[in-house]
């Protein structure tokens, strides 16, 4: 028997599952939270000695330990990647967008409106389509990144994920001559992996870039520390550290097996230019340093990954922590306020997929001179795919 949908309210939650189904998750949903209520209180029994843990190490520091440094101007980057498959084709977009944040009173707007890139064709049928559409959607974002002009420059994720989809598309790139997202993806790459090198390295000093991963499982300080594995470095930092706090840099946790970026699939002429940029990426890599860092009582720890450059230099350090904290004005955004409404917009990329697909229909049926319904049956949406980092 189908739940009854008359209540809205438990409609939305429950929509067409049957009502033996939604009792016995009732009944686990009230046991997990006995589970995690006994975990909560055992996590905060044991906060004071997690404390002394930073603290022994050298780990623990004060945002007021840092050098006094002018508000930065700051802009965040972020972006999504949407496959709306057809009975005919595939309708595929990327987009990347960067957004602008609060400006210091005595600063000018860089910007009057968001920067974007945009990538929308239709493809043939082929599931690795997602695959290189994802890191054509990183690339794009690397370059609105790489291109800002100001003096913070926020990155959606980990700074170690570029590589990763890099690497998938550039291996199935070159074998997927009929999807024309690869050739795109293959074109633009060296200005891609361009943009990734000064992201990583950072090499301007009145310019810096920090990758803030919103789910991360990575445990650098809990190695270090002896910490029970069952939580990350953030869940557990965000209970242990106090507002304006904020870890020492130390180096990211490495991959089990070496860093690596392919690039044989690229075209011969451009091979040459690109191994050098290779080669400096590979190296900033296995130097990205982690801050943990906690603005205010209603945030929890931000997790910051920063270029060497910019993790080791005091003054820098200051601009990031100084940037990132005028940025969370609002106990309603749980990170800093460019990086939320680029989210936002990222997000909307594949709602927007079905208003996409009824227009190039309705193009499609004014110029077509054949039966309607074969448009309509050619164009029908039996599946849609969207993503982000």
């Amino acid at each position: 028997m189908g739940i009854d949908q008359s209540n809205h309210g438990e409609g939305e939650f429950f929509g067409d599952l049957p009502a033996a189904l939604v009792n016995q998750m009732l009944e686990e949903s009230t046991e997990v939270g006995r589970t995690l209520a006994a975990e909560f209180n055992r996590l905060s029994n044991h906060r004071g000695e997690r404390r002394r843990d930073l603290e022994n190490e050298g780990l623990l520091l004060s945002e007021g330990t840092l050098p006094y440094e002018p508000l930065p101007t700051v802009c965040a980057a972020d972006g999504a990647y949407g496959v709306d498959r057809l009975l005919a084709i595939d309708l595929v977009v990327a987009a990347a967008v960067a957004v602008e944040g609060l400006t210091p009173p005595s600063e000018t707007r860089y910007w009057d409106e968001t920067r974007h890139e945009l990538y929308m064709h239709t493809e043939v049928h082929l599931m690795d389509t997602s695959t290189v559409l994802r890191a054509l959607m990183l690339g794009m974002e690397l370059l609105l990144a790489a291109h800002a002009p100001h003096d913070l420059v926020l990155m959606d994720g980990t700074l170690t994920l570029p590589v990763i989809y890099f690497n998938q598309a550039l291996s199935l790139a070159p074998r997927r001559p009929e999807l024309q997202c690869a050739q795109r993806f293959l074109e633009r790459c060296p200005d891609f992996l361009n943009a990734y090198a000064e992201v990583l390295l950072s090499p301007r000093n009145d310019r810096s870039y920090c990758g803030l991963a919103k789910y991360s499982t990575r445990r650098e300080i809990g190695h270090r520390l002896g910490w029970p594995g069952e939580y990350d470095d953030r869940g557990m930092l965000s209970m242990v550290l106090r507002p304006g706090e904020l870890t020492q840099p130390v180096v990211l946790e490495p991959p089990e097996s070496a860093w690596h970026l392919t690039i044989s699939g690229l075209s011969r002429d451009v091979t040459p230019s690109v191994e050098p940029t290779v080669s400096r990426i590979l190296t900033a890599l296995s130097r990205v340093h982690v801050v943990y860092y906690r603005p205010f009582d209603w945030m929890p720890a931000l997790r910051l990954e920063l270029a060497e450059e910019v993790a080791r230099n005091r003054n820098r350090l200051a601009v990031v922590i100084q940037g990132i904290k005028h940025q969370c004005a609002a106990p309603g955004m749980l990170e800093p306020y460019p990086q939320y409404m680029a989210d936002r917009m990222a997000k909307s990329v594949g709602k927007a997929m079905r208003a996409f697909r009824q227009i190039a229909t309705h193009e499609v049926a004014e110029a077509y001179a054949g039966d309607l319904g074969d448009v309509f049956m050619a164009l029908h949406g039996y599946r849609s795919e969207s993503g982000r980092e």
